[in-house]
């Protein structure tokens, strides 16, 4: 049974696994899975890992992304999508959901709950998402705590602590290489830097900073899109993809659902829907049943 109802690798294994990857010289790259089953896909597909966005957990409880989620909520939502890959997962927890000993908490829930890693932002609580305008980011002292803090509280070394400043867009980049710089002092193992805009800005961070970088390839915001293959050579260590799969899904929600509307059928959409095949290969259907039938191979005889 190994492997179906839940996956086969331990969350030490993925924790090694992150940490080699973030090592190897190779651009980790994870897409943002907004259920389990999309994290089946990302695997399937080939992926290095799965990332779980604090703004697609607002956006699926229908909130917008200013800090209203639980640390319950978002615990419980990476544990879930943990559960079914053997990939790590990295896991967007906000502003570590209070003071710094809330954010120790944060890092001892979540690993309990299975995850690689999550990042820290620096932002001022209740946050904002970090590719609007209006933000504003705690004094670098107060985030340090909040580092130390998380860094303290960790169980398993090889669990990722990400550090992520939005400082670029208000303070300017060489206050975020500064603040990236004492980030990793206080223990940070990866930097994520939000919000650059273009190549050249990319460029000149990974050329202050030495510690491993995360890049956010999000659509729709600040970022110049850029491939993984220009991002390694960059030199950066890994990239998310944090709405994609998100706006994707809801973009053809919306679009099946208004032709329903006007039409009074789905008969026209059936070429854009995953077959019911393909749903229960990706869910791993057979093994079940073959789970199922060598279980209950038995008969109960004749009561003696």
């Amino acid at each position: 049974m190994t492997g179906i109802l839940a996956a086969a690798t331990s969350a030490a294994d993925k924790r090694t696994a992150f940490r080699a990857g973030l090592a190897s010289g190779t651009i980790q790259r994870f897409p943002g899975a907004f259920n389990p089953l999309v994290a089946k896909l990302i695997q399937e597909i080939g992926f290095d890992g799965v990332y779980v966005s604090g703004a697609v957990v607002s956006a699926d409880l229908a909130l917008p992304d200013i800090g209203l989620t639980t640390l319950s909520e978002v615990s419980a939502r990476g544990q879930q999508i943990a559960r079914v890959t053997d990939l790590p997962v990295l896991i967007d927890a906000d502003t570590g959901f209070g003071e710094p000993m809330s954010a120790a908490r944060t890092v001892t829930i979540l690993e309990d709950a299975g995850i690689a890693g999550c990042h820290l932002e620096d932002q001022v609580n209740p946050k904002r998402c970090g590719h609007l305008d209006g933000k504003a980011v705690v004094p670098t002292e107060e985030m340090v705590r909040r580092l130390r803090a998380a860094v303290s509280a960790r169980r398993d070394p090889n669990f990722v602590i990400c550090a992520r400043t939005d400082a670029a867009g208000i303070e300017g980049i060489d206050a975020a290489v500064e603040r990236a710089k004492a980030y990793a002092d206080a223990g940070a193992d990866l930097i994520f830097t939000e919000a650059l805009s273009d190549e050249g800005e990319f460029a000149k961070f990974r050329a202050a900073v030495s510690t491993p970088l995360l890049a956010n390839m999000t659509e729709f915001g600040k970022s110049e899109l850029l491939t993984a293959a220009t991002l390694e050579s960059l030199g950066y260590n890994a990239v998310i993809y944090p709405v994609s799969t998100l706006r994707l899904a809801m973009w053809a929600a919306e679009a099946g659902l208004r032709e329903i509307f006007a039409e009074g059928t789905q008969a026209g959409l059936l070429d854009r829907m995953q077959h019911r095949s393909r749903l229960y290969e990706l869910l791993d259907y057979q093994h079940y049943n073959e789970f199922d039938s060598d279980i209950f191979n038995f008969s109960l005889g004749r009561n003696q």
